[in-house]
């Protein structure tokens, strides 16, 4: 077997499974992640209990959807990005409860560690394994 079919196998599958993600159409990316995240920013005008509801929502909503893509199309990236957008509800729950100490940046450091962990995710998982997974 040549180097090339093995390289064509690999292009074919991931044309396969690119035609799939969620992430490559644009109206897929807004109503997946890029509608939640705008919600997400939106949000931050609201009182802190509040803003705790919606941010769970927009989470929950993020999360679902890369785990729901994950599947659906083998993201590398989604299959992880899921979960710790789910995990994030935790801090996000305490800070609008009021039991982690709402420090004046408090909001802007889950905001960041969504963000920044989100991307860092991305660029380590796809980095190692690919952009798609079978």
């Amino acid at each position: 077997m040549s180097r090339g079919n093995g390289a064509g196998m690999a292009m074919v599958k991931n044309a396969t499974h690119g035609a799939q993600d969620w992430a490559r159409s644009l109206a897929g990316y807004l109503i997946a992640w890029g509608i939640p995240s705008i919600i997400l920013v939106a949000a931050g005008l609201l009182d802190p209990a509040s803003r705790a509801l919606v941010w769970a929502g927009a989470l929950t909503w993020m999360g679902a959807g890369c785990l729901l893509n994950a599947r659906r199309c083998g993201r590398t990236h989604c299959r992880y990005t899921g979960p710790y957008y789910l995990a994030m509800i935790v801090p996000v729950a305490l800070l609008g409860a009021g039991d982690l100490a709402p420090g004046v940046w408090a909001w802007w450091v889950i905001g960041a560690m969504i963000l920044l962990g989100a991307k860092l995710i991305w660029l380590v998982t796809e980095g190692l394994w690919g952009k798609y997974r079978a």
